[in-house]
């Protein structure tokens, strides 16, 4: 999926929408369940699109169906291990274009252009390793985060030690020269995520 020329974030990057997940508490595949005629995964990957991705991928999950909704899909290298190891396909994926990778969770149906754009914004022209990740009534968003290209070899470093969450691998790579940009001021409402049926049927979208 290439993004529009006219996009929100003048420098360049790209995309990734983790789709691998096994959505056990919704009981049926959350990357293409469909919400407001789109599937999750698409409404994602438009984001990314609409704020100037110029490449946007699908990690993992069901090939068949996310190329149905008009997806590319890459393998997940590490199936199975989480979101992080997701996040370390993505930056490896596209670690030889040297751009900023803005990786998305593929259930927020209200991710908006304008977060990516403001997430994207935060990395402005860093050339060392930085993740700039929004900061919602005071938590950070890592499944809305923006890596640098130098960032992943040092998060692939903490997945390789064993670590499996995206949180705990940034703060300890800090110590390795990798730093945390927090982003404020994002429109709350494209964060909140849908984990379960009951997520969709009280509205809270």
């Amino acid at each position: 999926m290439d993004a529009a020329s006219d996009g929100l974030v003048a420098r360049p990057f790209v995309g990734a929408v983790l789709t691998g997940g096994a959505s056990r508490r919704m009981g049926r595949d959350k990357a293409l369940l469909e919400v407001d005629g789109r599937a999750l995964a698409a409404t994602a990957a438009q984001a990314l699109t609409d704020a100037g991705a110029s490449e946007v991928v699908a990690v993992g999950g069901d090939a068949d169906g996310l190329s149905a909704v008009g997806l590319t899909v890459v393998a997940d290298r590490f199936p199975g291990e989480g979101p992080l190891g997701g996040i370390v396909t993505a930056l490896g994926h596209f670690a030889s274009l040297d751009v900023p990778v803005v990786v998305l969770a593929c259930d927020l149906p209200a991710a908006s252009a304008a977060n990516v754009a403001s997430t994207v914004s935060a990395v402005q022209e860093e050339a060392g390793p930085l993740v700039a990740v929004p900061l919602v009534e005071g938590r950070r968003q890592w499944m809305h985060a923006c890596w640098t290209p130098r960032a992943g070899a040092l998060i692939a470093a903490a997945f390789e030690a064993g670590e499996r969450a995206a949180w705990r691998a940034a703060e300890s790579s800090t110590g390795a020269g990798l730093r945390i940009t927090e982003v404020a001021g994002p429109s709350s409402d494209g964060f909140r995520d849908v984990d379960q049926p009951g997520d969709l049927e009280t509205g809270d979208r």
